[in-house]
């Protein structure tokens, strides 16, 4: 056996593996994400009840720039983000109480709430730093190198719940 045959069976024999994984990839693999669930039902209601929350949100909107003012001012705002704050811990709190009927959709469901809990934590320690005077950047809570909003928002997306997506309102 000379190199060149060596060489020329490795390649084809790469060549073929690739197209294997490929045709597996495209006509034989499932295209379900991992993250959705059965329940449709739970996820249309959800969905509609995280708008009011987007609603009630928007209706807090303060768009002075907090840096050049007052600790007064910073107070304020923390009031203001901890009101907003409310409105995510109400639906998180709601939907614990009320779980998708599917098991995989009750399972994951909970995971996404507990992600949802860290981010309120996060929002609440934010709100309570402005409190204090200190005005730095929103910083949350890691995971796996990723800010935890967007595994929230990934959650949301896959599940055709956009409106539970975690407000930006603080990354601005």
């Amino acid at each position: 056996m000379t190199v060149k045959y060596i060489l020329r069976t490795f390649l084809a024999t790469t060549v073929a593996l690739i197209v294997v994984m490929w045709v597996y990839a495209l006509f034989f693999a499932s295209k379900d994400s991992i993250n959705k669930f059965g329940d449709r039902d739970w996820a249309a209601t959800a969905q509609a009840r995280c708008l009011v929350a987007r609603e009630e949100r928007t209706q807090l909107s303060d768009y002075r720039i907090v840096n050049q003012l007052g600790i007064d001012i910073l107070k304020e705002r923390a009031d203001l983000i901890d009101i907003a704050t409310d409105t995510i811990e109400r639906f998180v709190v709601e939907f614990r109480a009320s779980l998708p009927k599917d098991p995989k959709g009750n399972e994951i469901v909970g995971l996404w709430l507990d992600d949802y809990e860290i981010y309120i934590a996060d929002r609440r320690d934010f709100a309570n730093d402005l409190r204090i005077g200190v005005n730095k950047q929103f910083a949350e809570t890691p995971l796996d190198g990723l800010p935890i909003s967007e595994k929230i928002a990934t959650f949301a997306a896959d599940n055709e719940m956009s409106f539970c997506k975690p407000p930006i309102d603080l990354s601005i």
